[in-house]
């Protein structure tokens, strides 16, 4: 039987491990804090320092956890577990699309050089080398990925909370990927029978836009007012580092080499798709 380890079973782990089980993979996620994980049913959880039995049996392996300052989570404490582990043929990562830094609106793929401008673009590019090291004896996929949303976590939760900000700067449009898109393409990725080596993989849809524009789209398909509009400058004294860093950089990346690759295309092609696709499931699931 094929075995997923996951390495993290956050908002998009969750996600691919529901997936996974449904391609038939018995599925076996890690946690820092196991029994305060809701786990889709199915799913075996275990404690992070508790990784190394399940290496021994896995066949394919994703970390979704991200780099803090002290490096990779999984390589410092598996690395060298991952190099040996006997039935591993496939290892995946999630990285970011933020490793290519600012292009001044520019396009990127799957091609394209790494630009590490900041201290966590490092860390990340740096956390990726260190997951394509093992592509001399299994395969391995570097997903980067662009701004994730989906159910519980969108512009639509955004607006109905009253925290959505219509920021105004012209020419800054940015991708992004469904959750269940994710899902989607990593599963559709391990299911391929393929030898060693490496891939970059682009987890993101078809419509880069700008944000003012998609909160605009998800306002109108709530009813509700758009918001107020500011401008970038006057917002930027209130951000913080992350958001500071989303703003910097400037790119548009496309993912039409990925999705040939895996023979998928994306359930979500834009942000209209997916915005209306969580209304109906949100609808699905509210009181009469």
């Amino acid at each position: 039987m094929a075995r997923l380890l996951i390495f993290g079973l956050g908002y998009s782990g969750a996600a691919v491990s529901q997936a996974a089980m449904a391609a038939g993979f018995q599925v076996t996620a890690t946690s820092r804090d196991p029994g305060g994980v809701h786990a889709p049913r199915g799913v075996e959880m275990i404690h992070f320092d508790d990784a190394l039995s399940e290496l021994a049996i896995a066949t394919h392996v994703l970390a979704t956890a991200p780099p803090g300052e002290a490096g990779d989570p999984v390589m410092a404490r598996f690395g060298r577990d991952l190099r040996e582990a006997p039935h591993l043929r496939w290892a995946g990562y999630l990285s970011t699309t933020g490793v290519y830094g600012d292009r001044q609106g520019g396009w990127v793929d799957e091609t394209s050089d790494v630009r590490a401008e900041t201290p966590r673009a490092i860390r990340r590019i740096e956390a990726e080398q260190q997951w394509a090291g093992l592509a001399g004896r299994v395969a391995v996929d570097l997903f980067r990925v662009a701004g994730i949303y989906g159910p519980g976590r969108s512009v639509i939760d955004d607006l109905r909370s009253g925290r959505a900000r219509r920021v105004i700067k012209p020419g800054h449009a940015f991708g992004r990927i469904h959750r269940d898109d994710i899902a989607g393409a990593v599963v559709a990725a391990m299911r391929q029978d393929r030898p060693a080596g490496l891939r970059v993989l682009h987890l993101a849809d078809d419509q880069p836009e700008e944000s003012a524009v998609v909160i605009e789209h998800a306002a109108h398909l709530l009813g509700l007012p758009t918001p107020p509009s500011i401008d970038y400058e006057a917002a930027l004294p209130g951000m913080g580092e992350m958001a500071r860093s989303f703003w910097a950089d400037n790119r548009k990346v496309s993912s039409m080499l990925t999705q040939e690759r895996l023979d998928y295309r994306w359930r979500y092609p834009t942000y209209r798709e997916g915005l209306t696709s969580i209304l109906a499931e949100d609808g699905l699931h509210r009181p009469a």
